[in-house]
């Protein structure tokens, strides 16, 4: 006796169960991904080769091709290489797909030739959630996050950047030709040749990289963002959070229902920025909701007069902090939010108590703006905390109402901050540890869309089968 737990001799024989289903729970997580592929209507979802051809070599379903990559991105596999590794070996795959074993080729043409079809095979099963009752969506948090592209940041290039590089390499010539005119005065013989001929080879290749940079500088012209990327075409370089650290990447937006974390809505730019990122998020959530009013919430980067007055219009409620664009108050100045403003009189109320009226309005980058101030500076005791200036102006957008309401419940006791960091963060949390710290797989914009709408309805899937169970899910998806 050995007093350890021992396996099976390897040359035991072993009667395994006849029949795949046998290996399958009722309630197994395998089972809600088959019965969901199942039930999609693939043709009119556009998945190429929904129907068999008539002539030629028969080819997959797509419908098997589709459950193969739902199970990878839910358990963490979405290489083609393994997955087509684990369509042989794992016992779950071969139920899920009948023992079929594509290779690696296949599944990664599917994925990238069949991108639509699987972004709207996404938005069914959000669908679905707000049909069975789930997903209600009175209030939808907004927000985006950088993912790294299969793009060095050695390989993306702008003016700023090749300028750099020339200089440090115009630098390496001259080191160079001044290293070889100290040899030849110096040195004698082979070792003076040698030496030359290495410091030769080495300036022709400096000397070829810095006409390849020019080149590519010349093709920037032509870059309507003002950069270049070799590896994947449409990455863009990023900033991040991290002080002075950026990225090639992506910018992946999500919309996410604030009661279950359900992600209603998402879609990938390469633009580095927020700002007018808004309303075509809040819309795309709103449209997969069905709902005439909604909620959004969302961080400083989206703050935009224009965005959210077409969202107000849109039946969109906007609760977005204003970003502190003003140094004023960290040298202990006064700043516009210390200005009480009087809706009943039309007027500003200054910290001394001054009335500032309004004078006239005036229009700035298709913005509507009315002015404000009082001709009582010159006297004021604390003039030196307010302005420079001969008096103190106040500029009041038309619409200014929208983002006082919102300031206003930004101080709520619903503290809508804290729910949108619980609400948002969270999948991207999810998403990017599973993803490790790879980055995307693909490249091109189109086809990193189809890879984080899988993602997305790995996720959706799980968290489903959280809130309800695997069993009413797939009752659900069967009704």
């Amino acid at each position: 006796m050995s007093g350890f737990i021992e396996g099976v001799a390897r040359g035991q024989t072993a009667l395994f169960p006849d029949r795949l289903e046998d290996w399958i729970d009722e309630d197994h997580l395998v089972r809600v991904i088959d019965l969901f592929v199942d039930e999609l209507d693939l043709p009119d979802l556009g998945f190429a080769r929904s129907a068999p051809a008539r002539t030629g070599r028969p080819g997959y379903h797509p419908s098997v091709l589709l459950k193969l990559f739902i199970y990878g991105y839910l358990n963490q596999i979405p290489s083609s290489r393994r997955l087509e590794r684990e369509a042989g070996r794992n016992v779950e795959l071969m139920w899920l797909t009948g023992r079929l074993i594509p290779d690696h080729k296949t599944i990664a043409d599917f994925r990238r030739d069949n991108g639509p079809g699987i972004r709207r095979s996404c938005a069914q099963f959000v669908e679905l959630c707000r049909r069975i009752g789930v997903l209600k969506g009175a209030c939808v948090a907004i927000d985006g996050s950088k993912f790294r592209a299969v793009n060095s940041r050695d390989r993306n290039f702008s003016k700023g950047k090749i300028a750099s590089r020339i200089a440090h390499l115009e630098a390496d010539v001259e080191r160079y030709i001044s290293e070889m005119v100290r040899v030849d005065r110096q040195e004698e013989g082979e070792v003076r040749a040698e030496k030359v001929a290495h410091l030769a080879r080495r300036y022709g290749r400096v000397r070829q990289h810095i006409q390849h940079l020019q080149a590519m500088d010349r093709a920037l012209a032509d870059a309507p963002d003002g950069q270049i990327s070799l590896t994947d075409p449409d990455a863009r370089a990023m900033a991040t959070s991290a002080r002075n650290s950026g990225m090639v990447g992506y910018n992946v937006q999500t919309a996410v229902d604030a009661e279950t974390h359900l992600i209603v809505a998402h879609d990938v730019t390469n633009q580095g920025h927020d700002r007018d990122l808004l309303v075509p998020m809040a819309r795309a959530a709103k449209k997969a909701l069905h709902r005439d009013e909604m909620h959004v919430l969302a961080d400083k980067g989206y703050f935009s007069g224009r965005q959210i007055l077409a969202c107000h219009q849109d039946g969109i409620t906007t609760t977005i902090p204003r970003p502190e664009t003003s140094g004023n108050r960290a040298k202990g100045m006064y700043v516009k939010a210390d200005f009480a403003y009087d809706a009943d009189e039309d007027v500003y109320r200054c910290p001394a108590g001054e009335v500032l009226r309004y004078r006239y309005t005036t229009e700035e980058d298709g913005l509507e703006l009315r002015r404000y101030w009082t001709g009582e500076c010159s006297s004021c005791l604390i003039k030196a905390r307010c302005t420079t200036g001969k008096e103190r102006r106040i500029t009041r957008w038309t619409h200014e109402h929208l983002i006082e309401a919102a300031r206003a419940r930004l101080i709520g006791p619903s503290e809508p901050m804290t729910v949108r960091r619980g609400t948002v963060e969270h999948p991207f949390g999810t998403i990017k540890a599973w993803m490790g710290t790879a980055h995307f797989l693909t490249r091109r914009l189109g086809n990193v869309k189809t890879e984080i709408a899988l993602n997305v309805l790995a996720y959706n899937i799980k968290r489903m089968v959280a809130l309800i169970g695997i069993r009413e899910l797939m009752a659900a998806v069967r009704a």
